[in-house]
């Protein structure tokens, strides 16, 4: 895996699957590292090259000065430039869809299809990240791992799948405190409404029936505003990916195959 420097910060990238086949770019959720995606890889390896990486302040990464969705963004194309790569598809979750709707409207050249997962272009109240943010200040992710880890996965998959469970939460735990909290800090002043309708790309929103964290209404609002979009409702939690593996991995392979 190699460490790539993006402004004085490396990276932890990971490229694998088909050298010749077109490229996908995977972009995890806040307090997770590009392991996330673990489900997908046996499938997604045989038709693309992968791109993974853990973003600033998460996993193996390192942590340099304030982040934004701008410098998010820009760390991207950085690995991409590293890579010499000019254009790839896109699936992000979560934040990593947030970070793909800047993307989208800011770098349309780099990327052909985008998938926007769980995620929200807007929070007209801060109030629980700045309650989050408190929280964890004080007495690190553990106080909060819990109730994170309840907005991910449903009730019912974390008593049928407790071993996923657990490795999902040793993940958020395993985060480092002060790349949460900036993400965290970067989230309570997200607003990129203005951003949807100047994204280009053909896209699909994929939105949980039971995410309270980022609900349909969000994932509703994003594909009314993104020209052309289209939108698949999976039953599950904030994780889909996890959640509703299979399901998750055809509809992505089914969207990045069609003509």
């Amino acid at each position: 895996m190699p460490m790539i420097d993006a402004d004085g910060c490396l990276l932890n990238v990971s490229v694998e699957g088909r050298d010749s086949g077109p490229t996908l770019m995977l972009s995890n959720s806040l307090g997770c590292t590009m392991a996330m995606w673990e489900p997908q890889m046996p499938a997604l390896t045989k038709l693309f090259r992968v791109v993974r990486y853990d973003r600033r302040g998460h996993g193996k990464s390192g942590m340099n000065g304030p982040v934004s969705m701008e410098r998010y963004g820009k760390d991207v194309l950085a690995i991409l430039d590293d890579l010499n790569i000019d254009k790839v598809h896109w699936c992000g979750l979560s934040m990593g869809g947030m970070v793909g709707q800047w993307l989208g409207a800011n770098a349309p050249d780099r990327f052909n299809k985008m998938i926007l997962a769980n995620t929200s272009c807007y929070y007209p109240d801060p109030t629980n990240w700045h309650n989050r943010i408190k929280a964890v200040r004080e007495g690190g992710l553990a106080v909060v791992a819990d109730a994170v880890i309840g907005g991910w996965l449903t009730a019912d998959f974390r008593e049928r799948e407790p071993e996923a469970t657990a490795k999902m939460k040793a993940m958020l735990l395993a985060t480092p405190v002060e790349g949460y909290l900036a993400a965290c800090e970067a989230l309570s002043t997200l607003d990129q409404r203005a951003l949807l309708p100047k994204i280009k790309s053909p896209v699909l929103v994929i939105a949980g029936k039971q995410d309270n964290a980022t609900p349909v209404s969000a994932s509703e609002f994003i594909r009314a505003n993104i020209p052309g979009a289209n939108m698949t409702l999976l039953d599950a939690a904030h994780i889909s990916n996890v959640e509703q593996s299979h399901a998750f991995t055809e509809a992505v392979v089914g969207f990045l195959t069609q003509r």
